[in-house]
């Protein structure tokens, strides 16, 4: 960062001094995704900046850029640069640039695109949002089973500099089946006149078209892949992933789980790109949801009035029992929530987990009434001297009088329940989600604490009542 920020401040020099034959020297040896920053804090020189990179560099930065700066120089470019920067970009790359394009733009960009170029990039454009053919290219070296590794590698050198990735090669039959796969390491250890079919391997992993764009993530994540094929209903090879659209999707998918998990509707923008309008719209109808969730609560407490008198000091200690309540089962839910998102867990290991979080609920559930007995007894006692009903006069009350051992007792019982009872709900919640084919993320910490809330108060009145006798 440091490194970025000197070269930045040396190009506002050279820029003051109109010395662009030393700005180009210093932005041509520079990363993709370096040299995109660097560009982006010259929001005035943008264009031109970018009109000094060689070719196959700028299309590399362009790729790397926020949506909103492709769009300008999309805007200012010519019909004959639009074309220049398209031709050097993967198709993969050029249909996510065209999703983020206003119609205008994209006329544009489909305007000055060859008509292969075109009729591979709508093919894409048809599939849905979510899924393996939607993030897919269509750039991949395939072999055919009958040629010698000798002329496998010929191809190569002729086809595979307009390749996303030459590292691993497809082989098909004819009508483009998948009948397997051969590294580059294999055909560069084979000798000349090895068939292909010889050495290719035939235990492929591949995904068809419609599967969800997370599982792709996964399973390329599982298997330590950097590509993986993508096939139609017939099994014909008609994409690959790459590695760095399955990295794409595994941070899109886990900023969206983040932001459902705090309660928010999942924004497509970067924060500071997001207009106030937007966040605002994003986040309060859940807080909305949310404050008229905990009516339950307020309703509850009004129907116990009479019984919280009996006991005035029992209120004090409902912030302590509702707020481990509900960090327990927050804490709870997204180990589950997690655990689903990378196929840790199942929804058929269910009784598992039940099992696992009950163990797991009581020893903190005890630990953590243990620590509230001892807490009420010594430190919270004068409290008890204050309000509690059986010393009318406000006698002086030592820690251990029998009924100060009695509210201790109740709290700390309820402690143990309300522990219990959050932690497997919140395992419980996301896996229900998941079974029913809704986002576990939905189940977070938010919706599993207004319904410990409620849970934790029925738990404390009812403790209260057959200990206390209120």
């Amino acid at each position: 960062m440091d490194e970025l920020k000197e070269i930045i401040e040396e190009l506002d020099i050279l820029i003051e001094n109109h010395d662009y034959y030393a700005i180009k020297l210093l932005l041509k040896d520079l990363e993709p995704a370096d040299l995109s920053i660097i560009l982006e804090e010259f929001p005035k020189k943008i264009g031109t900046l970018f009109r000094l990179l060689p070719k196959d560099l700028a299309a590399e930065c362009f790729v790397e850029m926020e949506s909103e700066n492709q769009e300008e120089l999309l805007s200012s470019f010519t019909d004959n640069e639009i074309k220049e920067v398209m031709d050097e970009l993967y198709i993969d790359d050029t249909v996510d640039i065209i999703e983020e394009m206003p119609a205008n733009v994209v006329k544009r960009i489909l305007y000055n695109s060859d008509p292969e170029t075109r009729k591979i990039i709508n093919e894409i454009l048809k599939y849905p949002d979510e899924s393996a053919g939607s993030i897919m290219t269509t750039e991949y070296v395939h072999l055919d089973e009958n040629i010698t590794v000798e002329d496998a590698l010929k191809r190569i050198r002729r086809t595979g500099l307009d390749k996303e990735t030459i590292y691993t090669c497809y082989v098909t039959s004819q009508d483009r089946t998948l009948l397997g796969y051969v590294t580059a390491k294999q055909l560069l250890l084979a000798d000349d006149e090895t068939i292909i079919s010889d050495i290719m391997d035939k235990n492929i992993i591949f995904v068809h078209t419609h599967e969800d764009k997370e599982f792709v993530a996964l399973e390329m994540s599982k298997y330590d892949l950097l590509a993986l094929p993508v096939v139609d209903n017939e099994n014909r090879l008609v994409g690959i992933v790459t590695v760095d659209d399955a990295i794409d999707v595994m941070e899109e998918e886990a900023t969206e789980d983040i932001e459902k998990m705090a309660a928010m509707t999942p924004s497509d923008k970067p924060y500071l790109q997001t207009s106030v309008f937007d966040i605002w719209r994003n986040r309060i109808p859940w807080l909305i949801i949310l404050m008229l969730s905990a009516t339950f609560t307020s309703t509850i407490i009004s129907s116990f009035d009479d019984k919280l008198a009996a006991c005035i000091v029992l209120n004090a200690f409902i912030p302590m029992i509702m707020g481990s309540g509900g960090n327990a089962g927050g804490q709870t839910s997204v180990t589950i929530i997690r655990g689903l998102a990378i196929d840790e867990i199942r929804v058929s290991d269910v009784f598992k987990i039940i099992l696992k979080e009950a163990r797991v609920s009581f020893l903190c559930g005890t630990t953590l009434a243990l620590a509230t007995f001892v807490k009420i007894l010594f430190i919270d006692y004068k409290l008890l001297n204050i309000f509690t009903p059986f010393y009318p006069n406000n006698v002086d009350i030592l820690y251990f009088d029998p009924n100060v051992i009695r509210i201790a007792c109740v709290v700390s019982l309820t402690i143990l329940l309300t522990i219990i009872s959050a932690k497997l709900i919140g395992c419980l919640l996301p896996i229900f989600a998941k079974k029913v084919k809704l986002d576990p993320a939905v189940m977070a910490s938010p919706l599993i604490t207004t319904v410990v809330d409620v849970l934790s108060l029925l738990i404390y009145i009812g403790t209260a009542s057959l200990f206390l006798l209120i």
